[in-house]
Parts: C-alpha cells; sequence; structure tokens
C-alpha cells in the first residue's frame, strides 16, 4: 500500500502530535527535534505535497516509525 500524499503543514502536525517541537526555520525547512534527541527536517513549500519517497525516509530514518503507526496518526 502506497504511503498517503500530504503536505509539510499536515506532516508538522502530525510529528507535533507525537512529541517533536519545531525548534527552527531556515528558509523553507521546518526543524524539528523530540525529547528524546530524534530529529528530522520537514521542507515547506505551500501547495505542494511531500513525495512519498522523502516522506518514507523521514518515518523510517528520521523518527524511526511504521508505516502502520504513521497511518493512525492521520
Amino acid at each position: 500500500m502506497k504511503l498517503p500524499q500530504i503536505t509539510a503543514i499536515e506532516l508538522i502536525k502530525i510529528l507535533r502530535k507525537i512529541g517533536f517541537e519545531v525548534m527552527r526555520q531556515q528558509g523553507s525547512h521546518v526543524f524539528l527535534r523530540h525529547k528524546d534527541g530524534r530529529t528530522t527536517v520537514v521542507p515547506n513549500h505551500p501547495g505542494d505535497k511531500l513525495d512519498r519517497g522523502l516522506l518514507n525516509k523521514i518515518l523510517r530514518k528520521d523518527i524511526q516509525i511504521t508505516r502502520e503507526e504513521f497511518e493512525e496518526l492521520i
């Protein structure tokens, strides 16, 4: 099953729900960090959906949750 296409703003809202905080923004890139040390960067281009490959990389490598866990948060 394919990952859903979502915008950067939607992803940031989901990340904040699971404990990530926006640290800073540099240009269109939003830097987020979790209390346990996990970090990620979300490119925020208004009106554009995130590429599924990038979303998959963020889920697997950066925030370390499964697709199933992610889909429950949407």
